[in-house]
Order: C-alpha cells, then structure tokens, then sequence
C-alpha cells in the first residue's frame, strides 16, 4: 500500500453545521458525519471553504474536528484543513488535528495581502514542521487571488510531508501538469465539481468537493464507472451533476444555504449557512425542491 492509497476516492467537502441559534452543534456534526459515512464515501475534508471555516473561531474549528474524529476515526480517511489568517493560530489547528488523530492537514494560501512565493512556502512549512503528519497542498486561486505557480509546486515537493495537492483552479491541464510532475505517490485531487470526471481522466487521483455532501451516490458511481471503464456511463452521470449544480447556484441564496435546506430534503439538519453567506430567498424554495428531485431522480437512473 503506498502512501496516497488512502487519499484516493471520493472525498466530500465537510459542511459547517450549526443548531438553531447558529452556533456549532457536535450533535449535527456528528449525525451528518455518520450520514457520509453510512453513504459510502472514501474520506472527509474538514474545516475548508463548505466548512466555511474563514467565518470560524480556531475555537469553532476544533469543536467540529473533535466530533467528526468522534464518529470517523479508523472508519474513513480525514483530512484537515488548518489554514488561517495567522500563521500562528494555522500552526495551533495543525497540532490540534495531530492530536485528534486526522490523517493529513491541507492548507490553503494565505490570503487578504497579496505575499511573495517564499512567504507563502514559510507559511505551510510552519504548519507541516509543527506535526508529523503529512500535507497537502490547496490550490484555489479564485478565492485566494494566488496561483500555484509549477516553481512554487515544484520546491514544495522537495518537502518529504508533502504528499499532495487539492487544485481548484478550473483549467483540467493544471491537474495534469501537478500529477505529471508530482508521479505516482504523490496525489492529485480534483476540486471543481463540475469537471469531476475531467480530472480524474486527466490524471487526478480523487476528488474532493462541496456538492458531494448533497448527491454523494452520485459521485461514487460516477467514480466506479469510471474505474470500470465505462465512460459513457461516467459522462452522463457528470452531466447530470452538473445540470444539479447549475440549478443550485441559479438561486438567490448562498449556495451551501441551498446544499443545506436539500439535505433537508433528505432527512438530514445543519442548520443555515453563516452571515454575511446570503440565505435562501422564498423565490428560491421551488428551485430547490426541484433540485432535490433532480437528486431523486439522478439516482434512481444511475445507482
């Protein structure tokens, strides 16, 4: 077994879940955990960008890792994001996530300043020199406004923990040139959703991704289909992922508002989306219904 076999699969990006009064709530933390579980999936990525973790006390974030390692720990891979503002404070979360038992930290780029290449590698070696887990990378350059550059790849990869990469960029040769240049044992996630089967076929190891929590079945299947070699049936189960994802993001509201009230749909509660994350409108409502059919009647075609 090689050191990225674990990391391979379908990886739901993890949801914040909140109770009533919006606050953390271990309770549906660890229900929606165990709801993934149950699913199927290959793994869980904690605290990223669906975790809403910028609008998150380090506080907050630990709370929620300390319940899904409660539920997930020895059943199915988790990796932890631990990136922040502060180096500091990123440094405290990686310890933490050590400590729980996660089996890898990721970390996005700093973000706010615009900072030169060597400060970003200062910032991620801090946090995987803290712990003896591995790392990977988080390459999101549309929210970050900060490109992995093959140069900055390329030195960070001479790190012995750096085991990986979570590109979110869209370009499918991005994911193609990380895993050219990276080879077998160093694993490539796909990020964009919508090219899910893209990446894969061009080279990405797994995935990881915010609508996968909302149609999970959907994305195992698409990724079985594809390791069968059945790629006709792979592509139309994505076009029917995407066709989903365009109505979601059609709403009004935030789009984990919308993921959340389909999940509701489905039997499962986590609470809204937080502020300045715009909620569902009224308008919304009948769009997502129709998206939660649109799920219903996915699945039932392909799984």
């Amino acid at each position: 077994m090689s050191r990225i076999d674990k990391f391979k699969g379908v990886i739901p990006a993890f949801f914040a879940c909140y109770d009533e009064s919006g606050e953390v709530s271990p309770e549906r933390v660890r229900a929606f955990t165990q709801f993934l579980i149950d699913k199927g999936v290959n793994g869980l990525y904690v605290n990223g960008s669906s975790g809403e973790c910028i609008y998150m006390t380090k506080e907050e974030r630990m709370l929620v890792l300390e319940n899904v390692m409660a539920v997930a720990k020895g059943k199915i891979t988790v990796i932890a994001h631990i990136a922040a503002l502060s180096t500091r404070e990123s440094v405290e979360l990686a310890k933490h996530a050590e400590k729980c038992g996660a089996d890898a930290l990721a970390a996005l780029p700093p973000y706010y300043f615009t900072l030169p290449e060597y400060a970003v590698e200062q910032y991620w070696k801090a946090m995987f020199d803290a712990t003896d887990l591995p790392f990977i990378i988080y390459n999101i350059p549309g929210t970050t406004q900060f490109t992995l550059s093959m140069n900055l790849f390329n030195k960070m990869r001479t790190y012995d923990k750096v085991i990986g990469v979570k590109n979110s960029s869209m370009p499918t040769q991005d994911i193609q040139k990380f895993k050219s240049a990276g080879g077998e044992d160093f694993v490539v996630f796909n990020g964009p959703d919508e090219q899910f089967i893209s990446g894969r076929v061009i080279g990405a190891d797994a995935g990881i991704g915010g609508t996968y929590g909302v149609m999970p079945e959907l994305f195992l299947e698409a990724n079985a289909a594809l390791e069968n070699g059945d790629i006709r049936k792979a592509r139309d189960i994505q076009n029917s992922i995407n066709e989903i994802i365009y109505t979601m993001v059609s709403c009004k509201g935030n789009l984990y508002s919308v993921e959340k009230e389909i999940l509701r749909h489905q039997g499962i509660d986590i609470g809204q989306a937080r502020l300045p994350l715009p909620p569902f409108t009224e308008e919304d409502v009948p769009v997502i219904d129709r998206c939660a059919e649109m799920i219903v009647a996915a699945k039932a075609k392909f799984c």
